[in-house]
């Protein structure tokens, strides 16, 4: 007799010989054919098993807990599939392969079931937290409350540290040129000015971390967390960055219970699975103006809950991070690039006036401030140099201080 075992891991055949066997029994064959320990075993003929994302929602399926029931009596019989969820890890057998003649290798059933793509969600982070210097992140969140008052996209890249732990500090907030409409969010990158960028970070001891962008008014009425175009930029940023801990969050307004708007943050990890997907060129880039905006589409046939699809809920993807606040070294006070104000050298002296009582490395520590800077000076030695003094609270040499001032004085 064979039945099918369904896991999240596929489908996987098993042999016995008798078809009356106790649960108990099935469950020792499971453990020495399929190699999953029994203490980590939950077995059901109810599918939903596989959904269940807890242990006190796996612990729900108890139509085979019991050890001394007879299979039999649960209708199950030769060909039928039980589902198995299971803690822990396992080793699978690689698939077999079998010379076919001079027309190439044969390819069995259980190797067909073995490339398939099975969806599943991952619980935990690759960080341990994203923690936001409470300036940087209340100078973005107001520019899109008071200004664009919600009603187009906005979005920018964190900059800080991440420790030994994953703990991430977010200490500013950099905007490139972009332009946003109620549901999409264009990002025109200027190759030369995130060099100038990367230079301030490198001297400040900060790297880039992850991507933050505003969700608008007329997308939070809609039933998503993430959009399908939203999931295809921020995986599309993370593979690019390489770093495990890179973080996306989302800011949004939501109605609290006066009827009034509070302004949200949320962060996430795009899951190991979404990235390698992506990598691997499995997303449709091409989205249609009708498509869904809950599901992202695939090219091929991917494995969601036991069933073939090429449209994956997006929530699959997402890997919820903590938030907190911190009050970081930078000051942000000093007018944001690529909004819609110009920024010039008078827009430098005004601020350079108004700080004139602080020390001068206290009036020029703003990343924004050393933005506009960088693009007078030698961005491989100049920028590191000053945002390094910065990051020290030093005393600024003489001759940037001069140069600074005589910048300001010529607006």
């Amino acid at each position: 007799m064979l039945i099918r075992i369904r896991s999240r891991d596929g489908i996987e055949r098993l042999q016995m010989d008798n078809p009356n066997i106790t649960i108990a029994h099935l469950k020792t064959l499971i453990e020495s054919q399929l190699r999953v320990p029994i203490q980590n075993q939950t077995l059901s003929t109810n599918q939903s098993l596989l959904l269940a994302k807890s242990p006190s929602q796996i612990a729900q399926f108890t139509d085979m807990s019991n050890p001394q029931t007879l299979i039999s009596n649960l209708g199950i019989t030769h060909g039928s599939i039980i589902f198995l969820a299971y803690d822990g890890e396992r080793t699978i057998a690689g698939p077999k392969f079998a010379p076919a003649g001079s027309f190439g290798r044969k390819m069995t059933m259980d190797d067909l079931i073995a490339k398939q793509m099975r969806i599943t969600r991952q619980e935990n982070p690759n960080c341990d937290s994203v923690s936001f210097d409470r300036d940087a992140a209340n100078g973005f969140q107001h520019y899109v409350n008071e200004s664009l008052a919600f009603a187009v996209k906005r979005g920018g890249f964190m900059y800080g540290t991440v420790s030994d732990e994953g703990k991430l500090e977010v200490d500013f907030i950099y905007e490139p040129p972009q332009q946003g409409t109620e549901e999409n969010l264009a990002l025109f990158r200027d190759s030369d000015e995130e060099r100038i960028v990367e230079a301030i970070a490198l001297g400040l001891g900060m790297r880039k971390l992850g991507f933050i962008f505003t969700q608008t008014v007329g997308q939070t009425k809609k039933d998503y967390t993430l959009s399908n175009r939203e999931v295809l930029q921020a995986v599309e940023l993370q593979a690019e960055s390489e770093l495990k801990e890179w973080v996306t969050v989302v800011v949004k307004l939501e109605v609290n219970e006066d009827s009034g708007a509070d302004v949200h943050f949320e962060a996430f990890q795009m899951s190991d699975l979404c990235v390698k997907l992506f990598k691997e060129g499995w997303f449709e880039s091409e989205i249609a103006e009708d498509a869904d905006p809950k599901l992202s589409k695939m090219k091929k046939d991917v494995v969601v809950g036991g069933k073939d699809t090429r449209e994956v809920d997006n929530d699959f993807f997402l890997v919820v991070v903590k938030i907190f606040d911190h009050q970081g070294p930078l000051s942000s006070t000093f007018p944001v690039e690529n909004r819609n104000t110009v920024i010039t050298m008078r827009t430098l002296k005004t601020h350079l006036d108004r700080t004139k009582s602080l020390p001068f490395v206290k009036r020029i520590s703003d990343f924004h401030l050393l933005l506009l800077l960088g693009r007078f000076l030698d961005v491989n030695s100049d920028v590191p140099a000053l945002a390094g003094c910065v990051r020290a609270q030093a005393t600024v040499p003489e001759g940037y201080q001069l140069l600074i001032e005589s910048m300001a004085a010529s607006g």
